[in-house]
């Protein structure tokens, strides 16, 4: 079974540019699928509508995403001529919700750089690149992956941009604020200059960056030193107050998706939820009828 999983694995990644991450998580769900039935590749309808079943403790978008993965691997099956049917049809197909990102007040993010600009006053290495990260995650909208691979190529010089190869090897420009680029900066000085990444790992090598596992820990680790719930916060959290907060001050849906690397602005729509209120009161300010009282 593992060879039509490889080869679908193989097209990702040559035609589509699937990231590293992204057919991990491909082959997980479809070779969890071939040990549930035996022989993915070979499996029928019937088969596939039992998985119904054993799905049936998994969350909806869980399920979903499973499908999803089976209905694609199906299907290029059945374009490379290895099956002449497609059995997907069969597969559940649960209604998903999009989750609502988590929600980050402008108070809490407040505290979490007072914090974080107390322990870089003191100048130690650790404190510094905090304050870079945490910069760079709020500041900029960075992926964690995004963050902890950056080359010191990506630094700006003269322009405030990054250049930033996100999901798919699609590369972007971020822009980068002053509060930033003063924080890298200070950050640079103290840095490990032997090691191809702006953060660096401590291992023995030297040569590879800080991974999304130890981010992830670094934030909620400052989270707690600032006295927040370190449930409350991630790295992606922040990712998602950057994109909240800049639509609260007016930042246009477009410019939101070029900014966070959304292949589909409906990605991006999903935050519209946190500015209902300022949307409603832009249509009674700005609407050419809002300033007419109704006819008797």
């Amino acid at each position: 079974m593992a060879q039509p999983i490889d080869t679908f694995l193989a097209m990702l990644a040559a035609e589509r540019g699937a990231a590293p991450n992204t057919l991990a998580a491909y082959r997980r769900d479809l070779e969890s699928a071939d040990a549930l039935l035996g022989d993915l590749a070979a499996a029928d309808r019937d088969q596939l509508a039992s998985l119904a079943g054993k799905w049936a403790a998994l969350a909806p978008s869980t399920v979903a995403r499973k499908s999803s993965a089976l209905r694609q691997f199906f299907g290029f099956l059945v374009d490379e001529g290895l099956r002449k049917d497609d059995p997907s049809p069969a597969l559940p197909r649960p209604m998903a919700r999009r989750p609502l990102p988590k929600i980050l007040s402008h108070a809490q993010v407040e505290a979490l750089f007072e914090r974080a600009e107390l322990e870089a006053g003191a100048g130690t290495p650790e404190g510094l690149r905090n304050l870079a990260l945490l910069e760079l995650l709020y500041g900029s909208g960075l992926r964690a992956t995004e963050l902890v691979s950056l080359p010191l190529s990506a630094v700006p010089r003269d322009a405030p941009f990054l250049t930033v190869t996100g999901k798919g090897s699609q590369q972007r420009m971020v822009p980068v604020s002053r509060r930033a680029q003063a924080a890298i900066a200070r950050w640079m000085e103290v840095r490990s200059a032997d090691s191809p990444f702006l953060f660096p790992s401590r291992s023995r090598s030297g040569s590879g960056h800080i991974s999304r596992i130890r981010l992830y820990q670094l934030v909620k680790e400052l989270a707690a030193r600032a006295g927040i719930d370190p449930a409350r916060i991630s790295p992606h959290v922040l990712r998602h107050a950057f994109a909240t907060h800049l639509l609260e001050g007016g930042a246009d849906l477009r410019v939101l998706q070029t900014l966070l690397g959304h292949a589909d602005i409906a990605t991006t729509q999903i935050y519209t939820h946190v500015d209902s209120a300022r949307l409603v009161a832009l249509v009674n300010e700005r609407h050419p009828l809002a300033g007419k009282a109704r006819g008797g």
